[in-house]
């Protein structure tokens, strides 16, 4: 287990590439909320988004959970463990006036980016943020 990686993951990766390409901006690896001991594995700061990629093990994805039968208490007591934790994260973002996005790892980056472009516009929109295209320049810049 030691060998599991948690940060990059293809999944991950693979997602991050797929918001670049639409455009996107954030940051990777990050404490959405100072105080608060939960890294996000992206974060769209000004838009107030972070974006979680759970493992279906480590998480217990109601699709692909399995319950391992060594062991069999430690590790049902881990995997709800994170799932109340999950949970807990969540309900602290949302106070903070955080959206909590969660995709797990067997949704496909061409399915869950645009859920997470369109929270992101969504939010920036009721912010009164400009939204641009990149490559476009800001409309302070002048040519």
């Amino acid at each position: 287990m030691s060998r599991q990686k948690s940060k990059d993951t293809g999944v991950e990766m693979a997602l991050r590439r797929t918001l670049h390409a639409a455009g996107l901006r954030y940051r990777v690896h990050r404490r959405p909320v100072k105080g608060v001991r939960r890294e996000a594995d992206i974060v769209f700061g000004p838009a107030r988004v972070a974006v979680f990629v759970d493992g279906c093990f480590w998480h217990g994805c109601p699709e692909h959970v399995t319950w391992p039968r060594r062991n069999a208490e430690f590790w049902r007591a881990k995997i709800e463990g994170n799932r109340a934790r999950d949970r807990d994260t969540d309900a602290r973002l949302t106070e903070l006036g955080w959206l909590s996005l969660r995709v797990w790892e067997h949704e496909s980056p061409d399915e869950a980016a645009p859920r997470i472009a369109e929270a992101v516009a969504e939010r920036r929109a009721a912010q009164g943020s400009v939204v641009r295209r990149a490559g476009q320049p800001a409309p302070w810049h002048s040519p």
